[in-house]
């Protein structure tokens, strides 16, 4: 059967055929693009305010200095006020709350070359970050002995007052942080993909956390991200990973009438969505429907019933 491609992203949320190659090959397509498209989005929803986003140079948590301790990302978001207003609590957290302590114990990831984002708020032309936001790469999250170097530096945010975010897509490795289950084993609970937000507000003893995990197909959620005082920044992951597929073109490299690579490597659960999701696309393409009017509703079924359809379609 010839291959089936879309411009359009056929996934509600993230593409499983694609970060299964990408996990295996290749992570750095996706990974560096998404920093810009996820800088760009902001820029948009900020413009306007007393927040800037810039794009800087380093590749991965680093320090300018130790005096002041002021971490350097590769996207900052300042606050232009003179005298920002102090942090409040983070009241308005999405997802799986959770005391903050309660989260942040050693569990390192291994640091490599990727881009990182922050949001920096500014005195008299001088940044100081209020957010950081971390997209995690197969190499920060396989064992190797700089395994504790990510971990120190992202305590190390923390405990300075920076509300954390770390953006994980990778379904074939287990969580940074030892609290939530392990996908990679099935564990009840476990989900492929998640946003962790910690908000050391007012304090670290007394901040949470939220945890927003999602599954195969569907939508990557919306997270309330705290900025400087009652300040927040009400972000849709969604939106500029859906523009980045399309306007990249990542389409091209997608088979639909093919399972993802390493298809065993998502739960049996995953497995039925991923079956499904297919059916459906081979269905609405013999139909003659474009699919890039998708992505489609797809039919809640078993794995065996989803795989014994793809076999009659694929064979027709």
């Amino acid at each position: 059967m010839k291959p089936i491609r879309s411009v359009k992203n056929q996934y509600l949320g993230i593409n499983a055929h694609l970060h299964s190659y990408w996990q295996a090959e290749g992570w750095n397509n996706f990974h560096n693009p998404h920093i810009v498209y996820l800088s760009g989005a902001m820029v948009a929803q900020l413009r306007g305010t007393d927040y800037r986003v810039k794009i800087e140079e380093s590749l991965q948590i680093r320090r300018i200095d130790e005096y002041p301790k002021r971490p350097k990302s590769d996207i900052s978001i300042y606050d232009l006020r003179r005298h920002p207003p102090q942090p409040s609590s983070a009241s308005l957290l999405t997802g799986l709350v959770l005391p903050l302590p309660a989260i942040m114990e050693d569990n390192p990831v291994s640091e490599k070359p990727y881009q990182a984002i922050a949001i920096y708020e500014t005195s008299e032309g001088r940044g100081e970050p209020v957010v950081w936001i971390e997209v995690l790469s197969p190499s920060n999250k396989h064992a190797g002995d700089d395994l504790k170097e990510y971990s120190r530096k992202r305590n190390n945010v923390v405990e300075s007052g920076i509300v954390f975010v770390e953006l994980d897509y990778l379904h074939e490795t287990p969580p940074t942080f030892p609290l939530m289950p392990d996908y990679t084993i099935y564990e009840n609970q476990s989900h492929p993909y998640r946003i962790v937000l910690l908000a050391p507000r007012p304090d670290l003893k007394n901040g949470q956390a939220s945890i927003n995990e999602f599954d195969v197909d569907q939508l990557i959620p919306q997270v309330v991200i705290p900025l400087s005082g009652d300040d927040i920044l009400r972000f849709d992951f969604n939106a500029p990973y859906q523009k980045q597929f399309e306007e990249r073109f990542y389409g091209d490299d997608v088979d639909y009438a093919q399972l993802p690579l390493n298809f065993e490597r998502y739960s049996p659960a995953d497995q039925a969505r991923i079956a499904a999701r297919i059916a459906t696309i081979l269905e609405k393409a013999q139909n003659g429907i474009d699919l890039e009017t998708g992505p489609f509703e797809a039919e809640t079924m078993p794995l065996d019933a989803a795989l014994l359809r793809i076999a009659a379609l694929t064979n027709a």
